[in-house]
């Protein structure tokens, strides 16, 4: 055993990538919500982005360190302690073993991550460690944490020994944040009301002239029954020019359906494969991170972007990140 879950949290579930090539058996995808900061805490403890991390929502777990561990905590702030001491984000931890780690209030954002050095060991279903709480697998048997909850690791990657080695015996706190970051968390947005950039979808047209118009020019609020199947919107009632008789048809992370009682829906990564609500839109992929971060009752707006743009701005993310995380890498094995 190399933790030990005193306190389950809200909702803290393993998740990974996502699980893909199943949708036709109706097998949704899982996988973190916030994907960037999912990858990032996995860099900077030396795993590969595939590896699975903990999902923290709202509350967080209280965990007991059985061994020395190297962790890293990305994504929203919720408030994180060692033994009484704040723990830094975006930077690798040094865990002594014997000590407890706990959140407190979520100050920023929704999810909080956490990766551990060598990565968490846990059976794969259908290619993925994530977890399918409707379905009943993967992660931790199909189910989030709970208290008395026993988790085991792997080993450290060995070429970020050295660097570790360097410091390890400089002090007897509980823990060590080490010298290296990553500068992402200067790329997370936590303004309110937050931007979604939308593609327009193959109902977009169908709406009404003033529900298009309420759409874009209006805020809406994330209502209390949101989870990790979609954000439900409270705000304006959107129609459609004409009511809809519709086959289903497929649907990925980033559609927002329209039911008819008018309040969109943003499908998350849980969300199933198939709807037959009309499409209004799609998310720009570079945004689902941020709309996985907003907490019930925030607020938000949404742009009409291109597809073209919305292609370019992933693509500048993505270098933007590929050239951080190569210097990140470098640092780390120096």
């Amino acid at each position: 055993m190399s933790l030990l879950v005193e306190t389950p949290g809200l909702l803290t579930t393993f998740q990974d990538l996502g699980r893909f090539g199943f949708q036709h058996l109706g097998v949704g995808p899982s996988g973190a919500l916030d994907e960037v900061s999912h990858r990032w805490a996995n860099l900077l403890v030396g795993n590969s982005p595939e590896a699975p991390s903990l999902e923290i929502t709202l509350a967080g777990p209280t965990l007991n360190f059985f061994r020395e561990t190297l962790i890293a905590l990305t994504g929203g702030d919720l408030s994180p302690e060692i033994d009484g001491r704040a723990v830094p984000q975006w930077r690798p931890v040094w865990v002594r073993m014997g000590s407890r780690l706990s959140f407190g209030k979520a100050t920023q954002g929704a999810r909080c991550y956490m990766a551990v050095g060598g990565g968490f060991r846990l059976p794969k279903v259908m290619g993925s460690a994530s977890t399918n709480i409707l379905a009943g697998f993967g992660g931790l048997q199909g189910r989030p944490l709970r208290a008395g909850d026993r988790l085991e690791t792997g080993e450290l990657s060995q070429q970020i020994w050295p660097s570790l080695l360097a410091n390890l015996h400089r002090q007897d706190a509980p823990f060590l944040g080490l010298n290296w970051f990553a500068p992402w968390f200067r790329e997370m947005d936590f303004l309110r009301p937050a931007t979604l950039r939308v593609v327009q979808g193959p109902q977009w047209e169908a709406l009404t002239a003033h529900s298009r118009a309420a759409f874009l020019a209006e805020s809406f609020t994330v209502a209390p029954n949101s989870n990790r199947m979609g954000l439900r919107l409270q705000g304006s009632k959107l129609s459609l020019e004409t009511p809809m008789e519709m086959i289903s048809s497929g649907v990925t992370t980033g559609t927002l359906q329209l039911p008819p009682d008018g309040a969109p829906i943003l499908l998350m990564a849980d969300r199933q494969t198939t709807g037959g609500y009309p499409r209004i839109g799609e998310l720009a992929t570079v945004d689902l991170s941020k709309a996985a971060q907003l907490r019930p009752g925030e607020h938000l707006r949404f742009k009409l972007i291109t597809l073209s743009e919305a292609q370019e701005l992933d693509h500048r993310r993505e270098t933007h990140r590929r050239e951080a995380a190569a210097t990140l890498l470098q640092r780390m094995l120096g």
